[in-house]
């Protein structure tokens, strides 16, 4: 044969599947090989069977294969065969080879019907077979059989599709002479996945079972049904043989008589014929590795590069050494204050795109979170009144003032100072979360040694809980400090003359309506199925309005709503909705939106909820509080406190002195906090791991038993040591292989279309005779149509063979190409 060079090639990609068999996926590599499709009864097996020349496949009615077998020949002096599921076991006796295939086949799929994908590794070492890898397939059905499920044909079909889709796959399309041919099962299933034909052989088997004065002459000569690749006639051994034990060797030679005696045939004996069809693979499989060995051993490389690192790591890893374990400790332990560092401070590589994480997350609690629960601490107008006005009428007691008590302000503001202490310690609880979230994420990194990482989570988080108790204790100090002393005289302060001229809110709010504070796309989720269902919008928030438009473009304005006694409100999330909601109410029970109550948006997480209650806080939107519970004597007097035009005046006055100083107090609260719990917590847990953790896991126990690896390092371990190995060892004879060998060209192409679906025939190729449909006699030739060449130059099914000692040529029939088919 040509090629000779490349022979090395079929045992090394055999080598390659045996190993990435064995480690799983690891590598994820199309390797060349022959998948052999066929329907039931069509003599796939016995093809298989002659080319090792011995009994090993299972036979009987109905299906028999029911795994793909990876049947990998090798030339070899001795004759014995190996199952990957059976390393280091010789089986020469090939009936106890047919007895495992039935074994392991029942193993995975039970004694019914049933079928698998998991192929059966087999290897055969003969001195009568050439290198070779083929896949026996499961036969194509129609009726389930037994205990078959219904679908049986879908599930065969997608297991066939696995194999033949694959570009590095050749498919050897297998039908009987004595069916007709344009109706082949295999011949359309390589059509769907090879419309080219550049990978499809076709063979003909059981040409002596053909109806008396018919013959598969123009088939074989590939002018009736043309494939690319043209087709091989082959002759199996009868049931009779089987049955009676005929000898394969025998049965070959009488396969070869055949063809010479057959008067259809015997000009293209040469060219027919098992061993004719093992070589012709045998040259294919290596042609088609030499195609794709350049981006055969771009792959490898790839794989092989991805591994480098990893195996030289492994290659010199000795895991009880204890210096390896004390420097494994040491650089862990770095690694964690490293990557503990980066995820709160920020850092450029290793960014999450999914969500917010670390100090980002903090650095939100801090500024967006933490203010939005002050505001939501905040005292409704209409309730802060009714307050005021009780601490006057209180103070006076039995008598009638004059003047507006500045004790009525002390204790209204102290009230409110008071209330100051559960946002500041849910803003804490919140930052403690995130710190214990950020602990386990860099973690992560220490999943090699379980021991190690449960023992660092449980120091640090042990650290952190114990500052959380001192950074609590510090907040409610401040707190404290702001009761002990009304600070009448701070130059923020405006002062009781000003406050009774102070201008009302809504004028300020004007001097800014046109400022915007946010903009962003919302989804209004309770617009009724009818007039289109929930749609996403473009908002845009102002001081004075809230606007939605078509897009982001803002050209097509929607809608604009004021936002003049509004409040926000939330919603629980629906067991339906992955939306997070909350809503927007008029609080004097007015329409919001048409005809709509409510504004209900929706958002795709809940920070952006957050964020955007933040944002309409801003714009003097404020949450919705739960009502105060007083009978109606109290909201009667309530009532009556606001008649009264004295006492309204010293209503606002005290109201506008609460504000003053609570906008002071916010101030300084909003500004300390941060600073406290950086000081308290995150800079001390940078500190601790920085510097005390490496000593708590020394004074934690025994060293050597923290560094126990986990058994999926050590598993991992072998499979990248090996996985490298088989990878460097393919790239090492690959690079010895010469690819400037000679290699048989791709026959031009052929007019394919009867293969179109549903097609009973090509409307170019000349129709069979009606009496014996695509059996053609040999008196009944059609005249050649367009795609078929003529019949004395046919050079062989695929192209001629390198004139060598192994390759007999016919001197009647001379080589030449057949002519390209016009498209």
């Amino acid at each position: 044969m040509g090629n000779q060079g490349m022979e090395d090639l079929i045992p090394l990609v055999n080598k390659l599947q045996d190993a990435f068999s064995s480690i799983g996926q690891s590598c994820n590599l199309d390797l060349p090989q022959i998948a052999v499709v066929g329907g039931q009864s069509a003599g796939k097996s016995s093809v298989l069977e002659n080319f090792v020349g011995k009994d090993f496949l299972p036979r009987g009615s109905g299906i028999v294969t029911r795994r793909p077998l990876v049947l990998q020949l090798i030339s070899a002096t001795t004759e014995y065969a190996e199952f990957l599921h059976c390393k280091g076991k010789k089986f020469t006796d090939f009936d106890e080879v047919r007895q495992e295939i039935e074994n392991e086949t029942d193993r995975v799929t039970g004694a019914n019907k049933g079928i698998s994908p998991v192929p059966i590794n087999l290897r055969v070492y003969s001195p009568h077979v050439l290198n070779l890898t083929l896949i026996d397939l499961p036969g194509i059905t129609k009726v389930p059989v037994g205990d078959q499920p219904a679908d049986i044909e879908q599930q065969i079909r997608e297991m066939l599709m696995q194999f033949i889709t694959k570009e590095s796959c050749l498919i050897l399309a297998v039908t009987p002479a004595n069916t007709d041919l344009a109706n082949s099962d295999a011949l359309k299933l390589s059509k769907d996945v090879d419309p080219q034909g550049l990978r499809t052989i076709g063979v003909i088997t059981k040409l002596d079972l053909m109806d008396e004065g018919t013959d598969a002459r123009e088939v074989l000569e590939n002018r009736l049904l043309p494939l690319r690749r043209g087709y091989i006639g082959v002759v199996n051994r009868s049931q009779k043989d089987i049955e009676g034990k005929k000898d394969i060797k025998a049965a070959m030679e009488a396969e070869r008589k055949f063809f010479l005696s057959h008067p259809s045939y015997r000009h293209m004996a040469s060219t027919m014929g098992t061993p004719y069809l093992q070589k012709v693979l045998n040259q294919q499989l290596t042609n088609h590795i030499r195609d794709t060995l350049p981006a055969f051993r771009s792959k490898l490389q790839s794989q092989l590069l991805s591994l480098d690192k990893e195996a030289e790591e492994y290659r010199h890893f000795r895991p009880d050494d204890p210096s390896r374990k004390t420097k494994a400790l040491l650089q862990m332990v770095q690694q964690f204050s490293v990557d503990f560092d980066k995820r709160i401070e920020g850092s450029g590589d290793q960014v999450d795109t999914v969500e917010l994480s670390g100090g980002a997350k903090i650095n939100r609690i801090f500024h967006e979170r933490f203010p939005f629960e002050l505001v939501k601490m905040e005292c409704d107008d209409k309730d802060m009144r009714r307050e005021i006005s009780y601490a006057i009428k209180n103070i006076h007691g039995i008598r009638t003032g004059l003047f507006t008590p500045d004790m009525a302000f002390e204790a209204i503001v102290k009230k409110q100072i008071v209330k100051l202490k559960e946002p500041c310690i849910k803003c804490i609880d919140l930052v403690i979360q995130e710190l214990i979230n950020t602990v386990r994420q860099c973690s992560n990194k220490l999943d090699t040694f379980p021991r190690l990482r449960e023992e660092t989570e449980r120091i640090v988080t042990t650290h952190i809980r114990d500052r959380e108790s001192r950074a609590k204790d510090q907040v409610l100090l401040l707190i404290d400090i702001q009761l002990s002393y009304i600070n009448t005289n701070h130059e923020d302060f405006i002062g009781f003359a000003n406050a009774q001229q102070r201008s009302s809110q809504a004028s300020n709010k004007s001097s800014a309506g046109n400022q915007v504070i946010r903009k962003g796309w919302l989804t209004i989720n309770n617009i009724s199925i009818i007039k289109g269902g929930a749609k996403e919008y473009w908002f845009v928030l102002t001081a004075e309005t809230l606007s939605w438009f078509k897009d982001d473009e803002e050209k097509e304005k929607k809608y604009m709503l004021p936002l003049d006694n509004l409040k926000v409100r939330d919603v629980e999330k629906s067991f339906m909705s992955s939306k997070h909601i909350f809503s927007i109410f008029n609080t004097e029970q007015r329409n919001v939106f048409k005809d709509n109550r409510v504004l209900e948006l929706a958002c795709d997480t809940q920070e952006e909820v957050d964020s955007w209650k933040s944002s309409l806080l801003r714009a003097g939107v404020y949450p919705e509080k739960a009502a105060v519970e007083s009978d109606s004597g109290e909201k009667g007097a309530a009532d009556n406190f606001s008649m009264d035009p004295q006492l309204e005046r010293k209503v606002e006055t005290i109201r506008n002195l609460v504000d003053s100083y609570m906008a002071i107090v916010n101030k300084c609260i909003r500004d300390l906090m941060p600073k406290s719990i950086m000081f308290l917590m995150i800079n001390n847990v940078k500190d601790f791991i920085n510097a005390e953790l490496l000593a708590q896991l020394y004074s934690a126990g025994d060293q050597n038993a923290l560094m126990d690896e986990s058994a999926e390092l050590a598993q991992r371990r072998e499979e990248v040591l090996r996985t490298h190995h088989a990878l460097k060892e393919a790239l090492t004879i690959i690079g010895d292989i010469s690819t400037t060998t000679i290699t048989t060209a791709m026959p031009p192409p052929v007019d394919n279309s009867w293969l179109a679906a549903g097609g009973g025939g090509s409307r170019r190729s000349p129709p069979p005779s009606p009496t014996a449909p695509r059996r053609m006699s040999s008196g009944q030739r059609p005249a050649p149509g367009r795609g078929a060449p003529p019949p004395p130059g046919r050079p062989g099914p695929l192209g001629p063979l390198n004139n060598s000692a192994d390759s007999p040529q016919v001197p009647s029939r001379p080589n030449r190409a057949p002519p390209s088919i016009p498209r």
